[in-house]
């Protein structure tokens, strides 16, 4: 095996899109890959010092939207180019803005699937950014990407996985195997 310095390689990590309004109402969004579940009903984020996390100063409230192969061009255009410089960046985007059900927060329907949040806590806050502990209070799902149970189906979305070793994305394929239960064949 070969040894490599510690760096940001945690994998798989979901790219993200986070929606938010700026001060007058303009719909923002950035790109992230650094989340995770925190609970149940619950996601953690670590934030930079971004248009979003100025945003999210003023307004707990945002959304998240689960990028995909169709959606990759634009996802990466809102990571790569600041809010803080391009007002209404979203508008070059192309994506179809709407409020969010329980949210004063703007859901991008473009995509597939959207969370609902709010944030809770906020913790390390420094210049330099903070992570975020957010409450998750509705999931939208287009009807189209529902399986036959009416669940989500994730083969159906075409997700995206962030490859941070390349600095490249890739798509999460083919269902493999059945969680909590595959293994229970070696007890």
């Amino acid at each position: 095996m070969k040894n490599f310095n510690p760096k940001p390689w945690f994998m798989p990590q979901a790219v993200l899109v986070i929606g938010t309004y700026d001060a007058d109402g303009t719909p923002n969004a950035m790109n992230a890959a650094w989340s995770g579940q925190w609970d149940n009903d619950k996601i953690m984020i670590s934030m930079g010092s971004h248009q979003t996390t100025v945003n999210l100063n003023t307004n707990p409230d945002f959304t998240i939207a689960f990028a995909t192969t169709e959606t990759l061009v634009a996802a990466d255009y809102v990571g790569v180019v600041s809010g803080k410089k391009v007002k209404d960046k979203v508008a070059k985007t192309g994506w179809n803005v709407e409020k969010g059900e329980q949210v004063n927060a703007p859901v991008f329907t473009d995509f597939p699937m959207t969370m609902e949040c709010r944030i809770e806590r906020k913790i390390d806050e420094s210049e330099t950014g903070y992570y975020i502990v957010a409450k998750i209070l509705n999931i939208r799902v287009k009807e189209e990407y529902l399986a036959e149970d009416g669940k989500p189906d994730l083969e159906k979305m075409h997700l995206l996985t962030f490859d941070p070793v390349h600095l490249g994305y890739l798509e999460i394929g083919k269902r493999v195997g059945n969680a909590f239960k595959d293994g229970t064949q070696l007890k």
